[in-house]
This record gives structure tokens, sequence and C-alpha cells, in this order.
């Protein structure tokens, strides 16, 4: 530390400036007292020109003050140096190595004088050079001073090292905040003066600068101090970016808090602050419970920090409870002439459906308080299943609410999430309610048989909780925590199966099943609602657009495949825009009319060809019936026997049920086979191959097995069977016929395909009741009790 400072008694005046002592006078050993001290402090920093600093040390006491006193004394006159040894003290972060090294080196020192400054005593010396120690003890060494000034020879190699650090230091002037001192530093031409200049004054760390205090040589100090520099110079820059960082985080912090505190003066003024949350409790009509638990709540919102994560929770949680409809209900309307009105308003046909519904808001009149009917639509898509229950709505005056369960998988999509998570929310059913603004709304639980389980939970559990009527008094959402009163809930289901929905769930609901629509009741449905509703959308009147009937039934037949009405909805859609269109095009023009000349101008070629009944009798080819999610259609089974040695190939993409139907098909011919002049050996020396076309298609199911025993003992007889009649059941190996599902839908597909007389089970004799009074007029039924009765009727002498 260079210093210039004069008091009190000395025992030389210090000079600034060059010392009469030369380094060059430095190379005999000689044994001096030493003094441990601080690194930063004995680096042998000299000017410029060669002379040394006046450096001060400070001095409290003891073995220093005795050392010091001992050197004064001995000083025999002004002309020669009283020398004195400075030792580094070694600090813990030094590596063991480097430390090694530090105990080898000291820097030889001229002591000038004592003095005091501001009352502490110091001594003024000079730092002349290392020195080497040779031998210590008794707090003397023996030491070789080591620095010298360059020669003739090494002078280039000095200014280019003196030169690059200069540079270093100029390019970094700003950052290392060095504007005022790098003048004084370009007069230097010893590397080595210049290296421990910069090592003392602009080195941060004991570790670098005791690197560059152990190299004697000043070549490899300057090397050694330039690469330490662009070290620090580095690390300086990633730290002054982090604190540039933290200052402005500080800053957004304060900026944060100011804001948050100003929204809590704002949130007194408007009511809104954590007190008014108190005050809006109290005011709120709540359970005790409730009441209770929220007041808690409250308070501890009070007591959190403002801008805490928990705050936010907390306040939402209240908010999200207080918005429940803990008491608010809509006025229940129960007139049945009304509701009937409103149900064939809104929709054609269903009648039974209409009827059920009709008897289900019947006993809500009679007695408001039966909560033990939980409702389920269960139809293909398109049949009308969700707008029925909007009717419903409508007819018994309540808030009407959907709630989509297609694909949930985790039980907290009805019960909620604890609000230990981040983004924790009500369940479905809380949340549904609040949207509704009543605790007696209609919630339509949509899609039922698209739910799945995971780890997380199962969601048909969850709700069999929801839809119990004893346990839906107390109903508690995780999220919510009280528990909340369903009972006045109604709830309706709807789904397109029940194959996938939990049985426990199935015992809860009262099934109503949609059907598929006629082709009659399309048309009605088209001309009362579909057309009607895309006119007003399309911004057409009845007098600008017109559909005929045979139009209208051939695009039922022709360009949609389905048990609903969503496909024929979409068809008179792009009627409407080409009409939009034409009408744009044809100013003149004052209306669209389609019929079925002019259909597939607009829609293209018909996209479905029906399966109609063959033209003339077939041998091994039989009209079966077949279900499926588009309805009822005409199934044909084609059965071939070939030279072979007993082979049964199934073919036509069919499941497990089929082919074993199949297999029992070939055993029963065996057993009637004297019957029909079959040959006894057929299933040895034949081969049979039943296929059913439309092999894309997988299919199914018992009910096409005395199809396919009827296709089986055509071919063995080549006896043609009938083109004109169909027929479904499942066949024992008695040859019994038993009952199947889906003979409504069935039915109507034997309609559309020609067909004049259909066989059925006799077990689903009392199912003809359902069948449609269209179909009825048209077909001639045949119930049978066994496989005989179908043989000997369809199959041509």
């Amino acid at each position: 530390m260079p210093t210039d400072q004069k008091d009190e008694k000395t025992t030389r005046q210090p000079q600034a400036g060059p010392n009469p002592h030369s380094k060059k006078k430095h190379g005999a050993a000689v044994r001096i007292p030493a003094l441990a001290t601080n690194l930063a402090e004995i680096f042998p920093v000299h000017y410029p020109d060669g002379g040394y600093y006046n450096t001060s040390m400070p001095i409290d006491g003891g073995i220093e003050m005795s050392q010091y006193a001992r050197v004064l004394n001995e000083r025999r006159d002004d002309e020669e140096p009283c020398l004195m040894a400075f030792l580094p003290i070694i600090d813990a972060s030094i590596p063991e190595p480097l430390a090694k090294r530090m105990g080898q080196i000291c820097t030889v020192s001229d002591v000038l004088m004592q003095t005091m400054v501001e009352g502490r005593p110091y001594a003024i010396v000079n730092h002349l050079s290392r020195g080497q120690i040779l031998k210590s003890g008794g707090f003397q060494v023996t030491v070789i001073p080591m620095d010298s000034p360059p020669t003739k020879k090494t002078q280039a190699l000095h200014d280019e090292c003196c030169s690059l650090l200069i540079s270093a230091l100029k390019k970094h002037a700003e950052e290392l905040d060095l504007q005022e001192v790098i003048p004084s530093l370009e007069s230097y031409r010893d590397c080595g003066d210049l290296a421990d200049s910069i090592a003392a004054a602009v080195l941060k760390t004991q570790v670098h600068k005791a690197e560059v205090f152990v190299e004697i040589n000043p070549i490899l100090r300057a090397k050694k101090t330039y690469d330490l520099l662009m070290q620090e110079i580095s690390l300086n820059a990633v730290l002054q970016d982090v604190e540039n960082k933290t200052a402005a985080r500080q800053n957004q912090a304060q900026r944060d808090y100011y804001l948050r505190e100003k929204l809590h003066v704002i949130e007194d003024e408007l009511g809104l602050s954590d007190d008014s949350f108190a005050e809006r409790i109290q005011k709120a009509d709540l359970p005790e419970e409730v009441k209770t638990k929220l007041m808690k709540d409250s308070d501890k919102l009070k007591k959190l920090p403002a801008g805490s994560p928990d705050q936010a929770v907390l306040a939402s949680y209240l908010e999200t409870v207080l918005a429940l409809p803990w008491h608010s209900k809509s006025e229940e309307t129960l007139d049945l002439d009304q509701a009937r009105k409103i149900l064939d308003r809104d929709h054609d046909g269903l009648d039974k459906v209409k009827q059920r519904i009709i008897e289900y808001i019947a006993v809500r009149k009679r007695n408001p308080e039966h909560r033990n009917q939980i409702l389920c639509l269960v139809g293909p898509p398109g049949t009308g299943k969700t707008s029925v229950i909007a009717s419903i709505a409508e007819a018994m005056g309540r808030k009407y609410i959907r709630v989509s369960l297609g694909g949930i998988r985790d039980e907290s999509d009805i019960r909620g999430h604890r609000k230990t998570y981040i983004g924790s929310m009500p369940g479905r059913i809380m949340e549904g309610l609040s949207r509704s603004g009543v605790s007696n709304p209609i919630m339509l639980l949509d899609e039922l048989d698209k739910m799945t389980r995971d780890a997380h939970g199962d969601p048909a559990s969850a709700l069999l909780e929801v839809l119990d009527s004893e346990q839906n008094k107390v109903f508690r959402d995780h999220f919510i925590e009280v528990p909340f009163d369903l009972s006045d809930v109604i709830f309706i289901g709807t789904a397109n199966t029940l194959d996938t929905v939990p049985r426990p769930l199935i015992d809860r609901l009262d099934i109503i099943e949609l059907h598929s629509y006629t082709q009659t009741e399309k048309i009605s449905i088209a001309r009362n609602h579909l057309i009607p509703k895309q006119l007003s959308r399309h911004g057409l009147s009845t007098s600008e657009f017109a559909l005929s009937e045979g139009a209208l039934k051939d695009i039922i037949s022709g360009y949609t495949h389905e048990a609903g009405v969503r496909n024929l909805e979409r068809m008179i859609a792009t009627l409407a825009r080409k009409g939009v269109l034409y009408l744009s095009d044809h100013p003149d023009k004052k209306s669209f009319r389609v019929n079925q000349s002019n259909l597939e101008t607009y829609l293209g070629p018909r996209k479905i060809l029906d399966t109609r009944v063959s033209d003339e009798d077939e041998v091994g080819v039989v009209n079966g019936l077949a279900y499926t999610e588009s309805g009822g259609e005409l199934l044909k089974v084609e059965a071939a026997v070939l030279e072979g040695s007993g082979k049964i190939e199934l073919t036509g993409s069919l499941g497990e049920v089929m082919k074993e139907s199949a297999h029992l098909a070939v055993s029963y011919v065996r057993s009637i086979a004297s019957e029909y002049k079959i040959e006894p050996d057929f299933y040895k020396n034949k081969d049979i191959h039943i296929h059913f076309p439309e092999g894309a298609v997988p299919k199914d199911g018992p009910s096409a097995g005395v199809t396919m025993v009827t296709a089986l003992v055509s071919a063995l007889t080549r006896r043609p069977v009938r083109r004109d009649i169909a027929m479904t059941g499942e066949i024992t190996l008695r040859g019994q016929v038993l009952p199947i599902g889906g003979l409504r839908e069935k039915t109507m597909g034997a309609y559309v395909a020609g067909v004049s007389t259909v066989y059925l089970p006799k077990k689903n004799e009392s199912d003809l009741s359902e069948i449609d009074s269209e179909v009825k007029t048209h077909l001639k039924f045949v119930p049978v009790s066994n496989i005989g009765q179908i043989l000997n009727s369809v199959l041509r002498k």
C-alpha cells in the first residue's frame, strides 16, 4: 500500500521516488529478522523508473514492535539499508502445492522509520525485492534477494509483455475502474514490476495473488498475471450479469410489492379485500359447518404475506365456495300437458321415450321427494339423446347443464383436486353447479360409456356416490372440502352402448333405449326440424328453397347410412349452401329447387349402395339380418361345398362367437343329413367355405346361426333358397331357435332391402309390438321355434 504519510518521531525521513539502493546490489545471502503478514501488503511494487514506494505497515504490538525496534536500533547510517524479511501468511484457501512454494518465498524490505497514524503505530518500509528463503529460525531467516532489472537482451521481451498487459487493462479499464491509474502504468519497462503492481492492485483472489507472488521469473510472472487477469475479467462479467439480473428482480419484486399494496387499498375501497371475505361469509346463507370452515380460512388469509402462493390459492378457494348455489333454486314446473307439447314440438317419433319421460314427470308431480330415478338414454349417435334432455329441462322449468364425461380417466375430474396441488380446481359436478347458479338443475352426464380408468382412479366409481340418493346429500368435493347437498339435482345420463359402462353404475340407472329412426321418421324430422333450421342459418326463405320428397328419400338411402339424422342434416346444409350460391350467381332466379333428377349434380354420385334382395333364387345364398350402429341391414350369407378333406373355411372378418356358431351349424347339419338326403360323410371328403360379404367390416354375434344352417343345407342339397325372405335367430345343437336383440332395426333393414317375409324366433314374438307400423304393413313375420320350420319353407324343391 503506497503512502507518503509523515507523523511524529522518525528515524530517517522517507523519500518518495528512487531509492539509492539499487536492485543490482541484492545478490548475496543475508540473515535478517522476519515477520509474517498479509500477502497483499508485501508485493515488491516499484516505480516505473526503478524507485521504491514508501509502504506503511501496521504494527499490532508484541513481537512485531520488538522486531521493528531491533531492526531500527541496528541501523548504522542513513545510507545502509535496514533489512527485514516479510513472510506471507498462508490462507486456508491456498492449495497445498502452492502453499509449499509460498513458504520458500518472502519479500526483502528496508525499514525506514516508525510513526503514528491516527493514534496507531506504523512502520514505513520499502519493499526491495523477492527473496528465496534458505534457512529460518528464531524469528530470523537467511534469504537471497532474487529480483533483477531487465538486461539489454531481455528488454524487448519485457516491453512486449508490458504492452500486452497494458492493452488488456485499457480494454477493460471501465470494468476494472482503472481509467485514472493506467497512464501511470504505461511507463513501466520491467514487466515483472508491472505484474506485481497489477497483482497487488487488480487481482481479487488470494490464490491468484499467491500464484503471481511465487513466480520469480519476471517474464513468466507477467504471462501468469495476464492469464489470471483474463480469468477474473470473465468471472467479473458473469458476476456482473448475475448482479444486474438480481437487481432487476429486486426492482421487480419492489414494484410488485408496491402494486400489490396499492391493489389492497383499491380492494379495500371496493369491498374486495380479505376483510370483505369475512363480511361476505357472514352475510351469505350458508350451512353452519360451511360458515365455520370459511371463517377459519378467511382469518388464515389475513395472516398470509402479500404475494404468497398460498394467498392466491386460498382466495380462489373462498371465491369458489362462496359462488356455489347453496340455497338458490329455480321454480319447478310439472305441467304434463305442457311437457307433452314441448316434447312433440322438438322431436318426431320416439313415442316410447316421450311416454317414459311423461311418466317420470308425473311421478315427480305426485311425489316431489321421489329422487331414486336416474334416467339414462341409450342409443346410437344422432338419435336425439341430448336434445331430448334439453326438452325435459324446458318442460320442467329447470336450468340445464351439460357435463361431458367422454375421455375422462381421473377420479379427480368428478371429485375435484385437493387444493394442496398446483392448479387444483373443483370436479365437474361442482363446476357445473356453479355455472348453473342453482342447486336444482337438470344435469346431463354425457357419454357415460366413454369414461376410462387408469392409475389415478376410476371416475365411474366416483359417480356412484354422486348418483346415490342416500349418499349425495353430503357429497364432498376434494377441492370444496365441505358437504354439498346434490339431492335436488336431477341427473340424466346418455350413452351409445352399455357394454363399457360398469355394472354397479348401470344398477343405479333407469335405462331408456332410443332406437334408430325409420325412413318415415327421418323424412318427418327433416321437414319439421332440419330443413327450417338450415334455411334460417343460411338466410333462405321457404319460397327460395324447395326439396322434393323423392330427393329427400334418395338422400336418406343413398347419401347417409346412420341410425340418427346428423349426416342427413349435413346433406341438407350442403344443399342450402348450394342454393345460396346459385341465387347469388343468378339474380334473375327466385328459387332453388332440388329433385331426384338434379340431386347428383349438387351432391355427387350416390355414396351408399343399398343391399337389395337378389333377382333370382340362388343355391347356398341366404338373406340374414344384422344390427349395427347405423341401424339394421340385410346381411347375405354364402356357403360353398367343395371337394376336399373336411376343412371348414370361415371368411368375412368374423368374431369368435360367429365362428363358434358356424361350427355349431356344421354339426347340426351332420345330425340331419339323412333327413335331407345329404351324404353322411360330407364332413370328411368335402371342404366347406362360409363367407359373409363386406369382409372389411367386423361381424360377430350368434344371431346368424339359422342363416348359416340354411345356407349349408342349400349348398349340400343343391336346392335354391327363396330370394324374398330373410331370417335371424341363434341355433342350438338340437335345432331350437333362440331369441335375439335389435329386432326393430333388423326388420327395418329387411323392409328397406325389399324382403317380403321375415323368419324370427318365436320368443321374440312379443317384440313385434315395437316394430314400426309402416314395416308391419309391408312385411310378413313368421315366428319359429325350430330350424326345421324354416328349412321346409324356404328351400325350393
